[in-house]
């Protein structure tokens, strides 16, 4: 039984927005899921609360086995906690000033930043024509020198994917030079989540990392928690030197992650709701001659053909908040899928702006 429908979505204006006097804010620049927790979810954190003065490493061990069992792994190959930060600094420090590690820009800079501030070099790809990652780029830019390949699938800020028989066959072949990190923050929003992720290269031995976040398509922004999936001698080799700690996570996070993973009628009915809302930004965009990506995330990425600060001002002073500006698209913004009636103003105000 979900907490609410698809007749309810008029029910759903406080996750995203709020009241500034008269007002409304609409915020759509992180990529939040606008929508209620189910049921299921509120009711597991509640009745957890009277067990919140105790830490969580009993049941931290329990989630991980759930998790080994929800990716079809074993539990020695799951890492709990938001890692990449964590996971970043610990591959620079491993390889040393000078190891390089390779990503797409513009992009999620997360594990390559931390890499940098312990004297990790970042050597950052261009996206293709597509806004999609160059494959072909990244994997010329390989040396002796590089620590890892972080890929973003799909990426923000494009939304984009990579096909799947030539992202599988580059993570398999490329896992023989270097170390894979592939996050996969929004991939439950794709048309073919089974058949996209890159744990099925983790199964067939091959050397990849893919995080997981609950905060973005579970709606777990405010109790974030994620795990990572990898091949059991280096998981077990980074759990030894404090990644994974499970006396680290969150009590109510855990009780929230552990409902959300098994409410499969709610991630459906969500992937549903955003995929119809893209298929309306879509829509205007095409409609209104504005070049945009291909996304399958929870997102949009397009070019208003004006100035990003000048259409941020004015998207702010009608309440709207988007997404930073990502050189060298000067002129694109990301803007979050948020509840129906929040885009459609949205729209109403590009249409203005575009089209003055």
């Amino acid at each position: 039984m979900l907490f609410w429908g698809t007749a309810d979505l008029a029910f759903c204006q406080q996750p995203t927005s709020s009241d500034s006097g008269n007002r409304k804010v609409i915020n759509l620049s992180l990529n939040e899921n606008p929508y209620p927790l189910s049921k299921r979810i509120n009711e597991n954190i509640l009745n957890e609360l009277p067990n919140i003065h105790r830490y969580a490493a009993d049941d931290g061990e329990n989630f991980v086995r759930q998790l080994a069992l929800h990716e079809g792994v074993s539990a020695e190959q799951i890492i709990p906690g938001e890692i990449l930060d964590l996971l970043g600094i610990y591959l620079g420090l491993k390889g040393g000033a000078g190891s390089e590690f390779i990503y797409s820009v513009p992009g999620y800079p997360a594990l390559v930043n931390a890499a940098a501030s312990v004297g990790g070099k970042t050597i950052s790809i261009p996206l293709n024509a597509k806004k999609e990652n160059d494959l072909a780029s990244i994997e010329a830019h390989i040396t002796a020198k590089t620590q890892a390949v972080f890929l973003v699938n799909p990426h923000n800020p494009s939304g984009t994917v990579i096909d799947k028989k030539i992202f599988h066959d580059f993570v398999k072949r490329v896992s023989k030079r270097t170390l894979v990190v592939v996050d996969e923050a929004y991939l439950e929003y794709t048309d073919d989540f089974t058949g996209r992720t890159a744990v099925n290269n983790v199964r067939e031995g091959d050397q990849v990392i893919v995080f997981r976040t609950l905060a973005k398509a579970y709606g777990l922004a405010g109790l974030s928690i994620g795990y990572a999936v990898a091949p059991t001698d280096l998981a077990r080799y980074l759990k030894a030197r404090g990644l994974g700690d499970t006396h680290a996570l969150n009590r109510l996070s855990i009780i929230a992650a552990e409902a959300a993973l098994t409410d499969r009628e709610n991630i459906q009915l969500v992937n549903k709701l955003v995929t119809d809302e893209r298929g309306k930004w879509n829509d205007f965009l095409d409609k209104s001659g504005l070049q945009h990506t291909a996304s399958e995330a929870n997102f949009v990425f397009f070019d208003t053909k004006k100035p990003y600060e000048e259409v941020r001002k004015k998207l702010g002073e009608a309440g709207i908040i988007i997404g930073r500006e990502f050189e060298p698209y000067h002129t694109w913004i990301r803007v979050s899928i948020g509840l129906p009636e929040d885009n459609a103003r949205v729209r109403s105000i590009i249409r203005q702006i575009v089209n003055p």
